[in-house]
């Protein structure tokens, strides 16, 4: 079989996909994968577990043999539990074969292959009867089928397929129901992820394309850390409530919701956050909740998890309501995903009124820009920082090339008086076309200045003289920004295209940014470190699926991988530092360029691993960051950007730190022009 896997190119600005051999190590992709987040969630296993524990008594108290069915077993973990809580066979399903080999491994060390078996397939291919694969339908069922949408991993069209094929009617389910909270609020921080917002250059008040503002957006959900949102960002509306009965047949077919209420306070409805409660017992009184930290009494006592978040819905419109009006919130959903609308009471009273449709982007800007990235743009005091930069260095005769995905920098350059400006963008490593960009030349149009913009349809490595009409290139800008870059030194594609556009430039010609430096920074994570953590025993249980497994579970794989730290407070270790710099003012060398050094600890912790970013040196006195945005503070409290992903260097196990200046983390790092990568290694260091 063969395997493919996405690869960032920073040498060509492409996502490529790249086989693997048969050898391919899905073990270390499991390891890499959230079941280490989830098997450390003590409170869900908990939760689990008690939840089957009170199921298999009622079982039993009627005098009826136990018999569970898992789906999506993964390691076989709430299998082993339904076993120990006195289940007399557990049928456990897993489709991904990796997975379920790791499964059987598990249940075998255990002591469970006589009452648990492993079923390789998807539960919707499972058959019940003398020959298949269960003997008798099952009385129990439990399930881990759950993301952060609830339903958006096929939940409901696996529940429906169980209780018609695989469960008994009335059987008990793990867990019972679950209860979606939906809170309507107006958030200016959160709206600046979906909606291009009014932006003033030399005096002129620059206006988005009405396509967009129009537009419902993507229709993927936006799942983040909510409790890292303050509350006092937003405005709230209010809560509302939907349950759904696990224990019950389940419809994956389209359905509606609404619910009336009355509004607390004048405002902009323009966002619903919402999040999830799992009742595992019909009481209710075994519940896991997904609520984000800000609605417990004490904010500490909430259970961190990243594999469950929560969800922002966008509204296809905002709306202004007034305190006292009655309004009607409707959620949908299909088999995969959910979505909702708002409508005053008459509208709701209207036989007329027509469901809204799943949310589709029509102005294509949703479909080119993600949510961070829509921040970014709508981030003023960075676009402030790039106007003075383009002020500073344009003249009346300035020709310029515009190398960034979805970028208003030709917008602004011709606002500022360029002379001519032209752009060439790409998305997703493809090329965008004059009939299907979104950015720049619909905000032109959209301003009366159609034609002050030239797009090129061609690779920046394409270029020659007669695409810029035998003009020579004085300014070369970009913020840089590429939507396939996956870390943050995957942007240097700015660099190489400026390596192959050296023709095409005037000798003293600007490049914007000059230059770029990577930065890092050592720190203890407050809580994703647990992302990595090894597994071990989870709940009484070994879940280490195999002896070769122990040495490959969360190894250093001498990589970083890309997290929004603005999600995952950490503590930072260490003082900043500059570590690498790339002269974008000369062209990208021929041969590796090394660095070497030791940073040492300021603070006393746990180093969990060394945070990695690249700040972009627009002029000499001008810098944008894509890291850290504030000083840290005494204690160590860092602030990072929400627009761009910073890299995370896990180390294998912590480095307790335990007095300042005594230690040290020495770092080498390499850059293979090449590949346009960073290989990298740190070790600690004692004085």
């Amino acid at each position: 079989m063969k395997t493919f896997c996405g690869r960032a190119n920073p040498t060509t600005g492409a996502l490529d996909w790249v086989e693997e051999s048969e050898e391919y190590d899905y073990h270390q992709e499991i390891a890499r994968s959230c079941y280490a987040d989830m098997l450390h969630d003590h409170d869900r296993n908990k939760k689990y577990y008690q939840g089957i524990r009170a199921a298999v008594s009622r079982v039993k108290a009627r005098g009826e043999k136990v018999i569970v069915l898992d789906i999506g077993t993964g390691t076989g973990l709430l299998s082993m539990m339904a076993v120990t809580a006195g289940a007399d066979f557990c049928y456990a399903v897993e489709v991904f074969k990796p997975m379920a080999e790791a499964a059987q491994s598990i249940v075998e060390k255990n002591g469970f292959s006589d009452k648990i078996k492993i079923i390789n397939k998807h539960s919707t291919d499972v058959t019940v009867g003398p020959d298949g694969d269960m003997q008798t339908r099952a009385n129990i069922l439990v399930t881990e089928l759950f993301d952060t949408e609830l339903i958006g991993e096929g939940a409901l069209p696996s529940y429906e397929h169980a209780h018609q094929n695989l469960v008994q009617l009335g059987c008990e389910a793990v867990p019972h129901r679950a209860t979606i909270y939906a809170q309507l609020v107006e958030s200016e921080l959160l709206w600046s992820w979906t909606q291009l917002q009014p932006v003033e250059v030399e005096g002129t008040h620059l206006v988005p394309p009405p396509s967009v503002g129009r537009c419902a957006g993507a229709h993927s959900v936006c799942d983040i850390q909510l409790s890292q949102v303050s509350p006092g960002t937003f405005h709230s509306v209010l809560p509302l409530p939907r349950s759904v009965d696990f224990s019950k047949p389940v419809s994956s077919a389209f359905q509606s919701h609404s619910s009336q209420f009355v509004v607390q306070s004048s405002g902009r409805a323009q966002v619903v956050l919402s999040w999830w409660d799992l009742d595992m017992d019909p009481s209710g009184s075994i519940v896991c909740t997904m609520a984000p930290s800000w609605t417990y009494p004490e904010p500490r006592m909430a259970p961190w998890r990243d594999h469950w978040m929560q969800s922002v819905y966008f509204l296809p419109v905002e709306s202004r309501v007034t305190a006292g009006e009655e309004l009607s919130l409707t959620v949908c959903h299909d088999d995969y995903s959910l979505w909702y609308s708002l409508q005053s009471h008459s509208q709701q009273d209207s036989h007329t009124r027509a469901l809204p449709s799943r949310p589709c982007c029509t102005c294509q800007a949703h479909l080119v820009w993600t949510r961070p990235r829509f921040g970014e743009l709508n981030d003023r005091q960075r676009t402030e920082s790039f106007v003075s930069a383009l002020r500073s260095v344009l003249r009346e005769d300035s020709v310029c090339l515009g190398i960034s995905d979805g970028s208003l920098l030709p917008v602004f350059a011709h606002m500022l008086g360029a002379k001519k400006v032209f752009l060439t963008q790409f998305s997703r490593g493809r090329l965008i076309s004059a009939d299907t960009t979104c950015s720049s030349l619909q905000v032109l149009e959209a301003n009366s200045l159609k034609g002050a913009v030239e797009l090129l349809e061609i690779r920046p490595d394409q270029l020659c003289s007669n695409d810029l009409g035998g003009k020579q290139i004085s300014v070369l800008m970009g913020e840089p920004y590429f939507s396939t870059s996956l870390l943050p030194w995957h942007s240097l594609f700015f660099w190489y295209c400026r390596t192959a556009l050296a023709g095409l430039l005037l000798p003293n010609a600007t490049i914007l940014p000059c230059s770029a430096t990577l930065h890092m920074l050592a720190v203890e994570f407050q809580d994703l470190w647990r992302i990595r953590a090894p597994c071990g025993t989870c709940e009484g249980f070994d879940v280490t699926p195999m002896d070769e497994m122990k040495s490959l579970d969360f190894r250093e794989s001498l990589e970083a991988e890309p997290h929004p730290l603005w999600e995952y407070p950490c503590r930072a270790l260490s003082d900043s530092a500059a570590v690498m710099t790339f002269d974008f003012t000369q062209c990208v060398p021929q041969q590796p360029v090394s660095s070497q050094g030791s940073l040492p600890f300021r603070r006393t912790g746990r180093c969990h691993g060394v945070a990695l970013w690249m700040e972009y040196h627009l002029t000499t006195d001008i810098t944008v960051s894509g890291g850290l945005i504030g000083p840290i503070s005494e204690q160590g409290d860092c602030e990072w950007s929400r627009h761009r992903k910073q890299g995370i260097y896990f180390l294998r196990s912590p480095w307790e730190i335990s007095g300042e200046g005594r230690a040290a983390v020495s770092y080498s790092f390499t850059f293979d022009p090449s590949l346009g990568d960073i290989r990298m290694d740190f070790s600690m260091e004692s004085h």
